[in-house]
């Protein structure tokens, strides 16, 4: 077992892989804000309002994450019959979002929370599965809301509280993909599983600061596992660290030896404009899903980007451990697609 599991990896966290798992589809479905934001066009379906004619947030929220795997699956020429796992996350208590959806579906569900890493990390499981030959087709998504998202960590936006300057904005929308044997789309080249690390960071609207070095920790690993240099990648991808996370991501990597500027962005930098008045940025489950599965999604398929490192970042802080005064440990998992 020992030699097998050997064979598998590299390092202590990344596992290559053999390049005949690949993106099938990819769907992303936004909410208003972003829909006014610099990738607008690049999305499959734009949401007039946060409500969306629901009774709550929470099942606007889960209405979009239907409506993206719908559509991945729609794109993918497939059905949730053909399908044999779905797996998906979110950040509303007990993952409720993907639970539900899930329901309607009907498909083998594994849920998973990793907070606005579960993209990375559900494309991660699936392409592990999809290569040891235990699936065939899976679909990955995740979702996250403002207003539900809000209410449940802060405080709800009716409030109208004040936010300090660095604090970031949850993306509302879905994203969704499918993961299949072989195709034309983006395969999947390698993953690398994050460790949690905690920078001591309390403040909860400093998300970006405490995902930052869990976010170095996956990508210098990823290099080391795999004897890489950054220039190896035409584009290394964060979540949502925003602003100052992203700035704080290139100075532990630059003193650890590796220089990520000339090929560095981050989702949550790129998903709204300044005059849109969020912050330091984007952030939640859908900040890195629509950037992700919109824009780099589609250069990737018209080989104009050919070696992506996607890395998802997740602050696993909850009210609970808010309340009793803990830190926020934080988590990041990489996927490395080449086409």
């Amino acid at each position: 077992m020992q030699s097998l599991v050997a064979e598998k990896k590299v390092g202590k966290q990344s596992v290559p892989l053999e390049k005949t798992v690949s993106l099938v589809s990819a769907a992303t479905v936004a909410g208003p804000k972003e829909s006014l934001g610099p990738l607008s066009t690049f999305f499959d379906h734009r949401c007039e309002n946060t409500i969306l004619d629901e009774k709550s947030f929470e099942r606007a929220e889960r209405f979009m994450l239907e409506e993206a795997c719908h559509l991945a699956l729609v794109k993918a020429g497939l059905s949730s019959s053909d399908m044999d796992y779905f797996i998906a996350g979110d950040i509303l208590n007990q993952i409720i979002s993907a639970s539900f959806c899930a329901r309607e579906l009907s498909i083998p569900f594994l849920g998973i929370y990793g907070a606005c890493s579960t993209l990375a990390e559900g494309i991660s499981l699936g392409a592990m599965l999809v290569q040891s030959g235990f699936a065939t087709n899976i679909l990955v998504a995740t979702s996250s809301h403002n207003c539900s998202a809000e209410r449940q960590y802060r405080y709800p936006t009716e409030y109208g509280y004040q936010r300090p300057e660095y604090a970031q904005w949850t993306v509302t929308g879905a994203g969704a993909l499918v993961l299949g044997q072989g195709g034309t789309g983006p395969q999947l080249e390698s993953v690398t599983i994050g460790k949690v690390v905690d920078g001591g960071i309390k403040d909860p609207f400093n998300l970006g600061v405490a995902m930052a070095p869990a976010a170095a920790d996956t990508i210098y690993n990823h290099l080391t596992d795999l004897g890489r240099e950054p220039s190896y990648y035409d584009l290394i991808l964060t979540g949502d660290l925003g602003e100052v996370g992203q700035k704080l991501n290139k100075d532990i990597l630059a003193c650890k030896g590796f220089n990520i500027e000339p090929n560095y962005a981050d989702c949550g930098t790129l998903i709204y404009y300044p005059h849109q008045k969020t912050g330091a940025g984007g952030s939640g489950c859908a900040c890195s899903a629509l950037a992700f599965l919109s824009l780099f999604y589609k250069k990737m398929m018209d080989r104009e980007l050919h070696k992506i490192l996607f890395v998802a970042t997740g602050a696993l802080h909850s009210p609970t451990t808010y309340l009793q005064k803990e830190t926020i440990p934080a988590i990041a998992h990489a996927v490395s697609l080449e086409i």
